[in-house]
């Protein structure tokens, strides 16, 4: 297969950047898109024709959330619940013009070409994504009953792998389903209880500090997450939210 790349190339986050365009053939359609992404950059040096395209990666298998490209106008490209890497060339056409760019988002600044700072999502986590209540060894933890449809729930939400897919899909670059999903799988658990008030409170915070934008129920996050998190986490984060105002203004 042959495919005309239109990339997105960046020295760093203050440089103007510019689409640069390149041709590649002799790519199999059972190539990953990184693969085919490499197999650019192979020639890209080994011509000497350019520097090779940075861009994200790490496990290769839809897990870890590194890779997070704009392919053609959406999140990981034109295949529902996938990651970049796992994204086929399968499912493009021979001769297509790929359009690839990095995800575009105030939060998170381009360091490189395709490769964005996204430690901001650490910086959320940092402020209330954990519990530090102790449940003993295993067979402790096991003692704790939870219903079935709370650990089905809290299962779901805790398949967010982080890649930030959610924020470049929003039009206003919102946080708003991945806090949700990272709130609502420790909330839903009895060991995430007695900190859920705070965990919401800090979260929200810090993600308005960090400059994302508010969530107006496009729902275009849902629809490019990878994991395909559900929106109801983002009404479970609200309701909690609020909860978390009320009970900080009667401790006040």
């Amino acid at each position: 297969m042959k495919f005309k790349l239109h990339i997105w190339r960046q020295e760093n986050a203050r440089a103007k950047g510019h689409f640069e365009t390149y041709e590649i053939d002799n790519i199999s359609d059972e190539c990953s898109f990184l693969e085919m992404l490499d197999q650019l950059n192979e020639k890209l040096v080994g011509d000497k024709i350019a520097h090779p395209v940075c861009f994200d990666n790490d496990c290769r298998e839809g897990i870890c959330g590194m890779c997070g490209l704009y392919i053609n106008g959406r999140p990981h490209g034109n295949d529902d619940g996938v990651t970049t890497c796992q994204l086929h060339m399968r499912h493009f056409n021979d001769g297509d013009e790929i359009w690839i760019e990095p995800w575009r988002a105030k939060a998170f600044p381009i360091i490189r070409d395709l490769v964005v700072d996204r430690t901001a999502f650490d910086k959320i986590i940092q402020a209330g994504g954990y519990i530090s209540a102790t449940t003993g060894g295993v067979p402790d933890a096991n003692n704790i009953l939870v219903p079935k449809h709370k650990a089905d729930q809290a299962m779901d939400a805790a398949a967010c792998i982080g890649c930030g897919a959610c924020v470049a899909a929003c039009k206003n670059a919102s946080a708003m389903l991945f806090v949700g999903a990272k709130v609502s799988h420790l909330t839903l658990l009895p060991q995430g209880k007695p900190e859920a008030q705070d965990r919401v409170y800090k979260m929200v915070c810090k993600m308005d500090e960090l400059g994302f934008g508010s969530c107006t129920n496009t729902y275009a996050c849902e629809a490019e997450c990878p994991k395909e998190i559900k929106r109801q986490n983002i009404a479970r984060l609200n309701r909690h939210w609020l909860g978390s105002l009320l009970s900080r203004d009667r401790r006040e």
